[in-house]
């Protein structure tokens, strides 16, 4: 008589997010989400003359949704992406993030493309500086001195002595440091949600919370307008995706500093399209902000790549 076999142990459970590494794949994503991204900046900076920049939020945030659910529906399905325990958080990151976007799109609208988008680059500054209060964080001597040096550049480009320092300057530095707070809320959330979550909640809760000012302040797109906002959404979306494919494929020292090559774009597109020539100051000035905020890019990376070996205090 034959023994019945046992039934061998079931297999261990697999994670279900295994992160692969694949630098080249990275880096073709985030100049893939530059590219997007500079794109849907020209839209913005065409419509900004005929519609509302609460319109134009609207349909960035609505027409966004289309990707990001088909991102959801393969990489997982929705009743996980829906799953959250932090709703305070999400509507949170939703108010700064859509108060980031209002002032971005603005920005575009009273400035040369080229100087919005260099002011912008303020931002890795800003949020070294607010680690320290809201996420406790310690930044010593190195990356406060290079965040000093970055706002020196910010002044070069700015010329408050100048006729620059105007509304569109402070449009962009209101955008830049809300950038930095939404960017700050999205590592807050990390520690217990998913990227899908976090990307989801906040492309939805604006789409909803944007709509309520449409009878407030609305024109009637033409079908070719209709095509252009459409667009600037699916863009926008896109291009979401492919910044967060790039930082889950390759180390953030290798992917983060090709962000900055969204500057020449939109220089090249500034002088294309309206003829904006680059200042001498807004070229030294965004030099300046890139060269600081490549430092604390290397300071982070360095800081984080030795946790058995902490930097002495106040040296990083």
């Amino acid at each position: 008589m034959t023994r019945p076999s046992s039934p061998s142990p079931a297999p261990p459970d697999r994670p279900r997010h295994v992160r692969v590494d694949n630098t080249p794949l990275g880096i073709a994503s985030m100049f893939g989400s530059v590219l997007l991204f500079s794109i849907m900046n020209v839209v913005v900076k065409l419509l900004t003359d005929r519609f509302p920049i609460t319109e134009l939020t609207f349909f960035r945030s609505a027409f966004a949704l289309l990707p990001v659910c088909v991102a959801i529906h393969i990489t997982g399905g929705f009743r996980n992406a829906l799953r959250t325990a932090r709703p305070v958080g999400h509507f949170t990151r939703t108010l700064i993030g859509l108060t980031t976007m209002v002032a971005m799109f603005w920005s575009f609208h009273l400035l040369p493309l080229g100087d919005a988008i260099a002011l912008n680059f303020a931002s890795p500054l800003f949020l070294t500086a607010l680690s320290v209060p809201m996420l406790g964080e310690r930044v010593g001597i190195h990356r406060w001195g290079a965040v000093l040096i970055g706002f020196g550049g910010v002044l070069v480009i700015a010329k408050p002595s100048g006729d620059m320092l105007n509304l569109g300057v402070l449009v962009a530095l209101v955008g830049a440091f809300c950038n930095a707070s939404a960017m700050i809320t999205i590592r807050q959330l990390s520690k217990t949600e998913a990227s899908n979550t976090i990307v989801f909640y906040f492309t939805f809760l604006s789409t909803i919370l944007i709509a309520v000012t449409l009878p407030f302040a609305w024109v009637t797109p033409s079908p070719l307008e209709w095509a252009m906002l459409a667009g600037m959404g699916l863009l926008g979306g896109s291009a979401q995706l492919l910044m967060t494919r790039a930082y889950s494929l390759a180390p953030a020292a290798v992917v983060a500093p090709l962000t900055y090559s969204s500057l020449l774009v939109a220089v090249l597109f500034g002088w294309l399209l309206w003829g904006d020539v680059p200042s001498a100051s807004t070229g030294i000035g965004s030099a300046i902000v890139m060269a600081s905020g490549l430092y604390i890019l290397h300071r982070e990376t360095r800081r984080n790549a030795t946790p058995s070996r902490p930097p002495p205090p106040g040296s990083d």
